[in-house]
């Protein structure tokens, strides 16, 4: 990379698309903070391509933040542990020098880190929006927080139906599935969207009467027709912002070899990048 010092340690945020990521502010963040002159940068891969870019990094890489449409691939390419495997997702690569580099999902931890720095416990009922990788993280780190009964909400109830098995079989939650569009919303204590803002819009009022809390895992645009619903009723009310900032606090930890930061760090930088581009 022109303008690149030959042998900086590296790291990056993969995706397609992934230029709006603010992963690279929170990274840069941690980076300075405990005074590693590293490069981090944003990748855009192409579906299918990850294969072929981690074929071409050199020793000087150190890790990867993995966001859509990568988190089921790149478990093929490290070690994981038992949350990779409940989940059959990764977030994370690491290189471990002399061995095999690890995968890890630290999205889990990063839903509970958020919940948890906003005062929030345990949990009995939820609703989930979305039947994908995320979703899938979601309800894991619901169900350790005690969750054991959820809606799943989806545009198309039938591709939701592996979810729904996950939640029942493997997790022991009593799970229902519904259309997004018509749903009739049980009243729950949380609500974690993980689709794109205007999935939810349409029915973004009934979901925000239903819930005690709302988890919207967007930050730009924000506020999305959600989280003003939310907040007209005083719901609390979280983002995509705090979850990024969650999950990237283990993040920075596994690709430093131990590098401890602060979720407030992390969300403050999240949160200055954001202004910088106009987004709140």
């Amino acid at each position: 990379m022109p303008g690149l010092t030959e042998g900086v340690a590296r790291a990056a945020v993969i995706g397609h698309p992934v230029a709006h990521s603010l992963s690279p502010a929170l990274h840069r963040a941690a980076h300075a903070q405990l005074g590693l002159d590293w490069h981090y940068e944003a990748i855009d891969v192409e579906p299918g391509g990850v294969d072929g870019f981690l074929a071409g990094l050199d020793e000087f890489w150190r890790g990867l933040s993995v966001t859509m449409p990568h988190k089921e691939a790149i478990r093929r390419h490290g070690s994981g542990d038992e949350l990779v495997e409940l989940t059959g997702v990764a977030n994370t690569w690491v290189r471990i020098p002399g061995a095999e580099p690890l995968v890890r999902n630290t999205d889990v931890g990063g839903y509970q880190l958020a919940l948890s720095e906003a005062g929030i416990g345990a949990l009995d009922s939820a609703v989930v929006v979305g039947n994908g990788a995320t979703a899938r993280s979601a309800v894991v780190a619901l169900r350790q927080l005690g969750v054991e009964r959820v809606q799943l909400l989806a545009r198309d109830p039938q591709r939701a139906q592996e979810l729904r098995g996950f939640c029942s079989n493997t997790l022991g939650m009593l799970c229902k599935v519904s259309p997004l569009r018509h749903a009739q919303v049980i009243e729950s204590d949380i609500l974690v969207s993980t689709v794109p803002a205007a999935g939810v819009e349409p029915v973004a009022e009934e979901l925000a009467a239903a819930v005690q809390v709302v988890f919207d895992s967007v930050y730009d645009p924000w506020p999305t027709a959600l989280a003003r619903a939310a907040e007209a009723r005083g719901r609390l009310t979280l983002n995509g912002l705090d979850l990024l900032a969650g999950q990237a606090v283990e993040q920075v930890r596994l690709m430093t070899g131990g590098g401890e930061v602060g979720y407030e760090l992390l969300r403050s930088a999240g949160q200055e990048a954001l202004g910088a581009r106009g987004a709140i």
